[in-house]
């Protein structure tokens, strides 16, 4: 099957390897030196799904018109990638797989004519260096956000290659990945990996106290939380409630399952690489629903502007530095 993957990074990357792998005629688009090394030795995936080196054809944009298009670029860069594309793209299933809340409903108004699908990675990938991408965390795909037909026939040629399930609550399973993705500012803002900042008591008890404002907004706008990584409507309410001492268990526990491999998360890895982050859809997107339904996040607030300095400035700040400045 001819397959084009916009935005071939960490996670594009690994599954433009997996399907190509699997069988699947593959064509990626990339940039710089990233789509240098992939034109000259194709895309090596290491790490918990294999190490191996998938061929591939790789461009700026996509030349022929796949029979499924999996959009995995940065969030920030969704629209320009797609009407880039367009032409390819319009009338052909489309998935979106990215974080944030807006993705989906983004895609859909540029192309009228696709059935637009979401797609969640739960698992953790990093871009070692151009052309390489390691998982560091294995994890499930979910796949949701359009029709049953449509969300079954995706997911059925994902999981041939990679743990993928379908979800019937997608906009809950965007806020419960909302949630899991707390982790990665933390880390853009001091230089640390996850498991360092969430092993830092300080750091911890303010990730905590962001993560506690995610559910309370979510709840607020009357989200019921999809179960994804062992999380859940019902865990992530109690969450909410528990006295915050208590509440750092979880943290700790999603530290645990990253394993002894340190995960930089996505939002340092754009750091190193001098690329703006998406820190706006993500702590950011807390904000705008909080102001949806008249709520304060102050945590993530102050989280997004430090996020911003650091991308600013390329200093990233001590522990004590942050401590001082959320408060």
């Amino acid at each position: 099957m001819r397959i084009g993957v916009i935005g071939a990074g960490a996670v594009g990357g690994a599954i433009a390897a997996l399907l190509a792998k699997g069988g699947h005629e593959v064509e990626v688009t990339a940039r710089g030196a990233h789509l240098a090394a992939i034109r000259a030795d194709g895309i090596r995936l290491s790490g918990a799904w294999g190490d191996f080196t998938a061929t591939v054809t790789a461009g700026e944009l996509l030349i022929r018109a796949p029979e499924l298009a999996i959009i995995a670029t940065k969030a920030q860069d969704a629209r320009a990638a797609v009407l880039g594309n367009a032409r390819l793209l319009n009338g052909i299933p489309v998935v979106v797989v990215q974080n944030g809340l807006e993705g989906v409903a983004g895609t859909s108004l540029l192309l009228p004519r696709s059935d637009i699908l979401g797609a969640l990675a739960m698992y953790a990938s990093s871009l070692v260096e151009p052309g390489h991408v390691a998982i560091t965390t294995p994890g499930v795909t979910y796949v949701g956000g359009g029709d049953d037909l449509a969300t079954r026939y995706v997911v059925g040629i994902l999981n041939d290659v990679m743990p993928t399930e379908m979800t019937s609550n997608f906009a809950g399973a965007q806020w419960t990945k909302l949630f899991v993705n707390q982790i990665n500012a933390l880390p853009a803002i001091t230089g640390l990996s996850v498991q360092e900042v969430i092993g830092i008591p300080a750091l911890r008890r303010i990730l905590t106290r962001s993560m506690r404002e995610n559910v309370r907004v979510g709840m607020a706008s009357h989200v019921r939380f999809a179960p994804l990584q062992g999380l859940s409507n019902a865990r992530l309410r109690l969450f909410a409630r528990t006295p915050l001492p208590l509440a750092e268990s979880l943290p700790k526990l999603m530290a645990r399952r990253m394993g002894a491999t340190p995960n930089p998360g996505s939002t340092l890895q754009s750091i190193r690489r001098e690329r703006k982050t998406e820190i706006d859809y993500l702590n950011g997107a807390v904000l705008t629903a909080a102001t949806r339904v008249g709520m304060a996040a102050p945590v993530n607030a102050a989280i997004v502007e430090l996020v911003h300095e650091v991308e600013k400035t390329r200093k990233f700040l001590t522990p004590e530095q942050v401590v001082a400045k959320v408060g």
